[in-house]
């Protein structure tokens, strides 16, 4: 099955069921992680959260068309491993026949949404471990913020503890993203530094009833390498904000990449919407600092 992003709408309001049956028909890839142990996903779970600027640009993850558009592009390219969204971004790939041999990570927990008085209260509104299983994703990715002032952290540890344990039950992988969060302003501010980023993922490798399928996901920060070296977890790095810089930011990407633990890219704004707006040249980047 392969729909033209044009028809889309239609699809969906005439034959809901095609989705279903384009996650049945999808190749799935043949192994999670390729031979070189080094992943590069492609990340489209930002609009869900109302967070739809990229650098300067305040909206540009808005127009869903346009997004698309830039993530069948990305993922053609055989460099590209997999993808990670919520199920409407999911489903309108798979739809579109996009997804043939990529591995598939569905975000679960979008109900924080950004600058939101309860945004530390992300609890899943989205994909759930069944629904995952039942598309047929590979993985499922869980954001994590742990902010000791807010009460809600405690509940929001709790759930992650469970979706772990119940992903790990179906033989999915658990991408968690962990951070130390505040407020500052009014704002959920996280505490991108390697002292706060050691605390996180201590806390987020430990949550669970088993870690043999957790991966984490982190930022790059100043002393990153001890904040990988307090776990044995594999580590994807994740692209964050979108940098005027971008050769200082695949520098560091790729001396990260010293370290046992970094096994991968999570990348989205900054992939797919660049500062210089030349996707080409940013996943060229990518996939050199991957393969090392």
């Amino acid at each position: 099955m392969s729909v033209a992003i044009e028809d889309l709408t239609t699809t969906r309001l005439r034959r809901p069921d095609a989705i279903a049956a384009a996650a049945a028909a999808r190749v799935r890839p043949q192994t999670l992680v390729p031979a070189s142990g080094r992943l590069l996903i492609v990340a489209a779970d930002h609009p869900a959260r109302g967070a739809l600027g990229a650098g300067a640009r305040g909206a540009a993850m808005a127009d869903r068309a346009e997004l698309l558009r830039r993530l069948a592009a990305v993922l053609a390219d055989p460099r590209v491993d997999g993808v990670l969204g919520t199920p409407d971004v999911l489903e309108d790939l798979l739809l579109m026949g996009a997804l043939d041999g990529k591995l598939l990570v569905g975000s679960m927990n979008r109900g924080g949404l950004q600058g939101a008085s309860f945004e530390i209260d992300d609890r899943y509104t989205a994909f759930t471990p069944q629904s995952l299983d039942a598309l047929g994703c590979e993985a499922g990715k869980l954001l994590l913020r742990i902010d000791y002032d807010d009460p809600a952290t405690a509940s929001a540890l709790e759930q992650a503890s469970a979706a772990i344990s119940a992903l790990a039950e179906r033989g999915l992988i658990a991408m968690v993203e962990p951070f130390l969060s505040t407020r500052r302003d009014g704002r959920v501010v996280n505490e991108l530094t390697a002292d706060a980023m050691v605390k996180a993922i201590s806390v987020a490798a430990g949550l669970g009833a088993t870690s043999s399928r957790t991966w984490l996901k982190v930022p790059w920060v100043e002393g990153v390498e001890r904040a990988l070296a307090a776990t044995t977890l594999p580590c994807l790095l994740l692209g964050g904000e979108v940098s005027s810089d971008a050769q200082a930011t695949y520098a560091r990407w790729a001396a990260a990449f010293e370290q046992p633990a970094t096994r991968g890219l999570v990348l989205g704004r900054s992939l797919l919407f660049p500062a210089d707006d030349d996707v080409t040249a940013a996943l060229d980047a990518a996939a050199a600092i991957v393969a090392g």
